[in-house]
């Protein structure tokens, strides 16, 4: 499902923390085209390290908006800090943030005994990713919460507000029907609410930043491949936002099979936008079969699916007019500088004659003068 990070990784924590959130924001929270999330990444760690032994990064869709830790026990925001609602926000997040801490906890320490650890001087990483979104109807999706401990899933839970069920898989801690009963009433009544009315206040805050819309730019790059001789032809969008887009590569009206496609990862510009890529390479032997090849693009900001096509019969003879156009042109400069050539010299020739005819006409007066 999602990788977290294990002791080893602890140097890097807090640099990939906001990139691992930012992409599971979209892929587990927010499917549906048009939709918002609002989540956290909370990490508890268990043992001594430079870090705070509880972070909370919290996220409206793949911006940043807040940071939490267990060294100020306060909640810090990125672009409002004097919101009138800073006491209600501060309030609403020592609540939620409180639990997920001694939640974590408490966890932590059944799992080190599930693990049979028994050295306690090592460290271990605990982990949940918890959120909520608002689909695009303005109407109220799942609550959602995966935890992982040592890079291993340990539980998996989901609250339907609006058929008031939940549902979980939990391979580490049982819970019994009392638990089961107290954590229902706990996300219908306070998480929920919190959450939805955190994340309908953010959306309003941060409209023009995660509401806004821009159109992909597409392009088809064609590659030769000089060790094989074949080609790689890629199927490039970018600029795009929000990052919800669907880039498929098909071989005559064929979609190409996944294990044949490289890339296919979302990856941000630097403006805020995104960026996707799909390669395919292509054979000599396929070259000689004529196929055709499209890429097809959906995105939030397209009428109708984009379709760029790849003929790659008719690039081939496109890359030998091209070279004819270059040599038909370099044969057209000769020839005008030749002809250049010959005019100047033919124009040469008639200055030095109309200088001699001149000089014959100065001659003629003082030659009569002398008969006469």
């Amino acid at each position: 499902m999602y990788h977290f990070l294990n002791h080893r990784d602890l140097l890097f924590e807090r640099m990939l923390i906001v990139c691992m959130l930012s992409f599971l924001a979209v892929v587990n929270a927010g499917v549906s085209t048009g939709s918002h999330s609002l989540m956290a990444l909370a990490t508890y760690i268990v043992g001594q390290t430079p870090f705070p032994e509880f972070t909370v990064v919290l996220m409206l869709d793949d911006l940043q908006i807040a940071y939490y830790d267990s060294t100020t026990w306060k909640v810090v925001y990125r672009s409002h800090s004097d919101s009138q609602y800073y006491d209600e926000e501060q309030s609403d997040g020592g609540v939620i943030f409180q639990y997920i801490y001694n939640n974590l906890k408490r966890q932590a320490v059944y799992l080190k005994e599930q693990l049979n650890d028994t050295d306690h001087s090592g460290v271990h990483v605990h982990q949940r990713l918890v959120g909520c979104e608002l689909l695009n109807n303005d109407k109220p999706g799942l609550l959602k919460s995966w935890d992982a401990f040592d890079q291993i899933n340990t539980e998996e839970f989901a609250f339907n507000a609006e058929k008031n069920e939940m549902q979980a898989k939990m391979p580490w801690m049982p819970w019994s029907q009392q638990e089961w009963h107290n954590k229902k009433f706990l996300h219908e009544y306070i998480y929920q609410p919190i959450c939805i009315k955190t994340l309908r206040r953010f959306l309003n805050m941060e409209k023009n930043k995660v509401m806004r819309k821009v159109k992909p730019r597409v392009r088809l790059i064609r590659k030769t491949l000089t060790d094989s001789q074949g080609l790689q032809i890629s199927c490039l969008a970018t600029g795009f936002y929000p990052r919800h887009i669907n880039l498929t590569l098909f071989r005559d009206d064929q979609p190409v099979d996944d294990d044949q496609i490289t890339g296919g990862e979302i990856l941000p510009n630097g403006d805020g936008t995104y960026q996707m890529r799909k390669s395919l390479v292509i054979s000599v032997e396929e070259q000689r079969e004529k196929h055709k090849y499209n890429c097809t693009m959906k995105h939030l900001n397209l009428d109708n699916k984009l379709d760029i096509t790849f003929d790659v019969a008719e690039s081939d003879s496109g890359s030998i007019s091209l070279s004819v156009v270059i040599s038909v042109l370099v044969l057209m400069c000769v020839a005008v500088l030749i002809i250049l050539i010959k005019w100047r010299k033919k124009t040469h020739s008639a200055g030095r004659g109309s200088e001699t005819s001149k000089s014959d006409y100065s001659l003629t007066p003082s030659s009569t003068q002398d008969e006469t």
